[in-house]
């Protein structure tokens, strides 16, 4: 099947796209072996909000799908959460058009935020707990096995940031989570990629992007000031971005100063047992030298 949107592009733009698409395979795919995120077997529910995040998360999982060395299956799930002119028909009618299973939650959590949160409070944190257990319900009854979501590198390093500076934590979004419940395995595939790559992969394919008009009319979130942050970096020191995610993976507990995460507290004790360890040895070795 021809892709229209691609389809109209000049050769030069043709040869560009096709070597974007190429580093997103490749980056969604090491993620997936790096934190054995698909097995065999799975049922993959990818969370599509109609934003370019989901929708080049599921662009790509079905292209990856094509060849992969394993069997899964794909559902797409929207949660109409039923905002003021949502425009319902989009998603449903997309999906449909490529052929991919999917099926849209109706829940009114719109309604709940906007009566629960103060106004000009941050919804988010209300409006994704809701969310979450809605799509953790829908995985539990219909045997879905791994839970994808669109969050992509920037998104762990704002959360990370986010973290630091206002929460006094160093935790940011694992590529691979355990629901805190044991049921659900969390998967984020696009962890390894950048937003930028992902912004000008749904500029391209011409996604028919819904606006999220419940958080996206905040315009002074933290996060967002986060976001500034790190393209600010990103253009006065290129690659910083992918040094502080390689930090990210290369933790060394010791050198932090977490009494839950590491025994400090033992450390005179292990001290005192290299130091019998060692003496022992040092007796068996003169014994030795003396007969």
């Amino acid at each position: 099947m021809v892709d229209r949107a691609t389809g109209a592009l000049t050769e030069k733009q043709r040869y560009e796209f096709n070597k974007l698409q190429k580093r997103l395979r490749r980056l969604v795919g090491e993620a997936i072996a790096d934190y054995g995120m698909i097995a065999d077997g799975d049922r993959v529910m990818v969370c599509l909000s109609g934003g370019k995040d989901s929708y080049t998360l599921l662009d790509v999982l079905l292209g990856l799908r094509l060849n992969a060395p394993v069997q899964f299956d794909i559902i797409a799930v929207n949660l109409d959460q039923k905002q003021p002119g949502f425009p319902a028909h989009i998603l449903p009618e997309y999906l449909s058009g490529r052929g991919i299973p999917h099926h849209v939650i109706e829940q009114d959590t719109y309604s709940v935020v906007k009566r629960v949160v103060p106004e000009g409070k941050t919804t988010c944190g209300l409006c994704s707990r809701l969310r979450r257990g809605l799509l953790y319900r829908y995985a539990a009854e219909h045997g879905i096995t791994k839970i994808a979501l669109g969050h992509h590198r920037d998104d762990i390093l704002e959360t990370f940031f986010l973290n630091l500076f206002y929460g006094g934590t160093l935790k940011a979004m694992p590529p691979k989570l355990l629901s805190d419940d044991r049921r659900h395995i969390v998967i984020r595939p696009l962890a390894y990629c950048r937003e930028k790559d992902i912004e000008a992969y749904a500029r391209i394919k011409a996604f028919p992007i819904i606006p999220c008009n419940l958080c996206g009319s905040q315009e002074n979130l933290q996060r967002k000031v986060m976001k500034e942050m790190l393209r600010s970096w990103e253009k006065q020191f290129p690659g910083r971005l992918e040094t502080i995610f390689t930090a990210l993976q290369n933790v060394a507990p010791t050198q932090l100063a977490d009494r839950k995460l590491f025994d400090f507290l033992g450390l005179d004790q292990a001290r005192g047992d290299m130091r019998a360890v060692q003496d022992t040895d040092v007796s068996a070795g003169l014994e030795v030298l003396s007969r």
